[in-house]
């Protein structure tokens, strides 16, 4: 999934006619937008774009994708780059995702953190997404938190799995799935919230999911830049508006 946002003012910085390619992953695709926009206010560089999952993304890289900042949903994925000698350090966290609980508007189950109405309404037959949990984050803690809530056996022939988590999340707006766990800042953008009803669910039911992003070793003054705004308050605001806790400044 490719989504690209051109910036037209001036950034002294900026490489003549070359754009910042930026990998992200995909629970950032309905906040990251307005802070790019707030970045290029005011300057002249091209921001591209692409959303997908983490795990896809640093297999990418590590075959020669041309990206330059990378922000993972995982930082694990952030420290195998950067111990293959591909970014300039191990980068920083910008933010601490959270998962939620996602059920069609007009399903009969209700969105409650720990799922007890999906216990006991969950019919046969029904569909569960998440997004892959080989290779998406929010999947693998989608997976760690049924597991904690002894739910894994139940789901398990029921799922119905996104490539990434956004996907996951179209497939319950969709009506494709009746039930799922999806990252809570694609829960709550209107793109999927008008058909869909959502609980957080409680942080100790997964391991945290510690999103860091880092420059690549040949990354650009802009994108040094653009991975400076990231960490400043305007950039620290939109996250936590959009379902994170920020988490620039934690080591």
């Amino acid at each position: 999934m490719l989504f690209i946002v051109a910036l037209s003012q001036a950034l002294p910085v900026a490489a003549a006619g070359r754009p910042v390619r930026v990998a992200a992953a995909s629970d950032l695709q309905f906040v990251l937008p307005r802070i790019v926009e707030g970045f290029g206010r005011d300057r002249n560089v091209q921001v591209q774009v692409s959303y997908g999952s983490s795990g896809n993304f640093t297999r990418q890289i590590r075959q020669g994708a041309p990206f330059e900042l990378f922000l993972s949903a995982d930082e694990g994925y952030v420290f195998l780059l950067a111990d293959a000698g591909l970014t300039r350090d191990r980068g920083a966290l910008y933010a601490v995702g959270r998962l939620a609980f996602v059920v069609p508007r007009a399903s009969p189950i209700e969105a409650d953190p720990r799922l007890a109405s999906f216990r006991a309404r969950m019919t046969p037959g029904a569909k569960f997404a998440i997004a892959n949990p080989e290779h998406a984050p929010y999947g693998r803690a989608a997976r760690e938190a049924l597991e904690a809530l002894g739910l894994w056996p139940q789901v398990q022939p029921a799922l119905v799995l996104g490539e990434n988590v956004s996907q996951a999340a179209q497939y319950l707006a969709s009506g494709a799935a009746q039930a799922g766990i999806v990252a809570l800042s694609v829960a709550i953008a209107p793109e999927i919230s008008r058909s869909t009803r959502h609980a957080a669910m409680p942080e100790d039911l997964h391991a945290p999911l510690r999103q860091r992003m880092v420059l690549s070793r040949n990354a650009s003054d802009a994108a040094a830049a653009l991975f400076a705004y990231l960490q400043g308050e305007a950039a620290r605001e939109a996250l936590r508006a959009a379902g994170f806790d920020p988490a620039a400044g934690r080591p």
